[in-house]
């Protein structure tokens, strides 16, 4: 089949498309209104409102558990290397929102917990997710909202 028969509209409105740019613009206004709330930590705000403080970060946000994880267990729930995570989880330490802390079950190892300024930051993105789902629900209507949240349920079991 010759490159100058295929119908290039089809990469522009595939499915997979349209969910990243769905993710995409949900943590963009997730990230926008943690940069405007007042309870968000200054230092963290203020990265918020720089866009210092992007998609990625909100991996650690979205998949570090409250009692706290081993690197290699947060890394293999947000779905990145490692190294990646590593080099997010040192970041969000030098900022204050996360810190590592001995394993209480092997003195070896290291668990990455949440610091209270990051749980203050857990709540604000929290408030933000709420705010931006019912956003969406308002776009969308309320029976449309419930359909796409329990067909991506359904296709991420």
């Amino acid at each position: 089949m010759a490159a100058n028969t295929i119908d290039p509209a089809w990469r522009e409105t595939h499915l997979g498309r349209r969910l990243d740019a769905a993710l995409r613009q949900f943590d963009a206004r997730v990230l926008e209104l943690m940069a405007r709330n007042i309870e968000v930590p200054l230092a963290l705000g203020n990265l918020a409102a720089r866009a210092q403080v992007g998609a990625a970060h909100i991996h650690i946000t979205r998949h570090l558990p409250l009692q706290g994880a081993r690197l290699t267990e947060l890394a293999a729930q947000a779905g990145m290397s490692k190294q990646a995570m590593g080099d997010l989880v040192d970041q969000c330490a030098a900022w204050g929102m996360v810190a590592r802390e001995p394993d209480p079950l092997d003195a070896r190892a290291r668990r990455v917990v949440f610091t209270a300024t990051g749980l203050a930051w857990l709540q604000a993105y929290r408030d933000a997710v709420a705010q931006t789902e019912g956003e969406f629900r308002a776009a969308v209507g309320q029976d449309v909202a419930t359909v796409v949240s329990l067909g991506l349920e359904a296709y991420a079991a």
